[in-house]
């Protein structure tokens, strides 16, 4: 079986990835890139540290958690302060721009190729920095939308005015009880638009993105593809990670290349036409900009 056959790792050097790296992007027909939790990181979306002490000191005061996914979990003994650490959690995370130009550079890379993005994460940071929003699929959902917590119908609601009056009108860590969300349909509670159970509500737009990028493999099928992973890990590699894989192998003349600090390996089968850099995707990047004969993405 595919899968299971030996797993290997890069034994060239950095400048010998880089320059590997830069001729498949250069030759490739078209570009699908695979993102994961590990390019949000390199932008500067980090979940602890400064950052988390900058906007939940007073919870971790009270609560002990040090990270914003552990609050993000924490059993809250009312949905008006469930719902002030969460306006807080989906503003820094959705509606403020990543501290680092990261999703900007890969921009600058790809936008001239015919590419599709395929990603697990739900920070929007795509679509912030300017990707075509119709070359975008989200497989796991959106911190900017709400659904029914029931759910009662296949439909997701932006949040962003909700949240950021929650975030004017909240004090002393609670919420105003007006402002919890409820469903316009059924009037149950609402809840994010993430995928963590099987009350995940993929609407039309998640079928329509979906649809797309089917699309886009299949009309390219045959193509000289460059699959362009960037930290994707272990949690669901179903989604991207090994279904990357499988189609490199299945396409002689498609390429592989995983970008990934200290996770950037892959299958045998597909060695030769693989490139493996563990480093992070950031200064990656940063080095794919610099001149060698065309435009430095510092210009751009």
């Amino acid at each position: 079986m595919f899968l299971r056959k030996p797993i290997t790792i890069s034994t060239e050097s950095y400048s010998q990835q880089i320059n590997r790296l830069k001729d498949k992007i250069e030759n490739a027909d078209t570009i699908v890139i695979g993102a994961g939790a590990g390019l949000s990181t390199s932008a500067g979306f980090v979940y602890n540290g400064e950052r988390f002490g900058k906007y939940f000191s007073d919870f971790e005061t009270k609560y002990g958690f040090h990270d914003m996914y552990s609050g993000g979990f924490y059993p809250y003994s009312t949905p008006e302060e469930h719902w002030a650490y969460w306006s807080r959690y989906i503003y820094v995370n959705r509606y403020v721009d990543a501290p680092k130009p990261v999703y900007h550079k890969l921009l600058a890379l790809v936008q001239n190729k015919d590419y599709f993005v395929i990603t697990t994460n739900v920070d929007h940071c795509f679509q912030k920095a300017g990707f075509d929003k119709k070359r975008l699929f989200y497989t796991q959902g959106d911190y900017g939308l709400f659904q029914c917590s029931e759910p009662c119908c296949k439909e997701a609601f932006d949040n962003e005015a909700t949240v950021r009056q929650m975030l004017k009108e909240q004090k002393d860590m609670q919420i105003p009880t007006e402002l919890l969300p409820v469903c316009p349909h059924c009037g149950k509670p609402l809840t994010m638009n993430l995928r963590s159970d099987d009350k995940f509500v993929e609407d039309e737009g998640w079928h329509r993105a979906a649809e797309r990028y089917e699309n886009f493999l299949r009309t390219r099928s045959g193509q000289r593809i460059l699959f362009l992973e960037l930290g994707v890990g272990y949690n669901t590699p179903v989604i991207i990670k090994y279904p990357f894989w499988q189609m490199t192998a299945k396409n002689p003349r498609a390429a592989y290349a995983c970008v990934n600090d200290g996770e950037a390996i892959g299958p045998k089968e597909i060695e030769r036409r693989a490139v493996y850099i563990n480093s992070d995707i950031g200064a990656v990047l940063d080095r794919l900009s610099e001149r060698n004969g065309g435009t430095h993405l510092a210009d751009v």
